[in-house]
């Protein structure tokens, strides 16, 4: 699940790109990391949930979201795709290692929670898009618009935001 869940996004969007060998496959360093992790990651949840809140985890996902999404889009963007395809592809760089990972599991957030979840990652996609046509310094375009898409997904819990059904 760990697997599928931190690779299933930049794998669709390497397919979709043609973009071989997918990411994890080049960088098996990655994908050690993230076997090791998990054997550990049960204990350690069940350790530390004692301690944090879900807000822990919430923050995390956020984060996540923001820089799986943004460094999708500048996979796209450098392989020379149109803006909207290369924001596209930030999001379900983004979005859809958790969507497989529930959709192996049980349905998946994304379709049962009505607070916007891929509208940040859009958005926030097409600040980095935008940052990149005005020729803003790369690095700190790809923070500024993962720090919106971290924000924004965070505020959608505090203000209680949600879209209709």
């Amino acid at each position: 699940m760990a697997i599928a869940t931190a690779f299933g996004g930049g794998t669709l969007r390497d397919v979709l790109l043609e973009r071989r060998p997918f990411y994890w496959v080049e960088h098996q360093d990655y994908l050690i990391a993230i076997f090791a992790m998990s054997l550990f990651a049960p204990t350690l949840l069940k350790m530390t949930s004692r301690l944090l809140s879900e807000r822990v985890l919430l923050v995390a996902d956020a984060i996540g979201l923001g820089l799986f999404s943004i460094s999708g889009t500048s996979i796209a963007h450098d392989a020379q795709m149109p803006w909207f395809t290369s924001v596209m592809m930030g999001v379900a760089t983004g979005v859809f290692g958790g969507v497989i990972r529930d959709v192996l599991c049980k349905v998946p957030l994304i379709l049962r929670d009505s607070r916007p979840y891929a509208t940040c990652a859009f958005v926030g996609c097409w600040l980095y898009v935008l940052l990149d046509y005005v020729n803003f310094d790369t690095v700190y375009s790809v923070l500024i618009a993962t720090g919106f898409i971290l924000l924004a997904r965070l505020a959608t819990f505090r203000l209680n935001v949600r879209l209709p059904h």
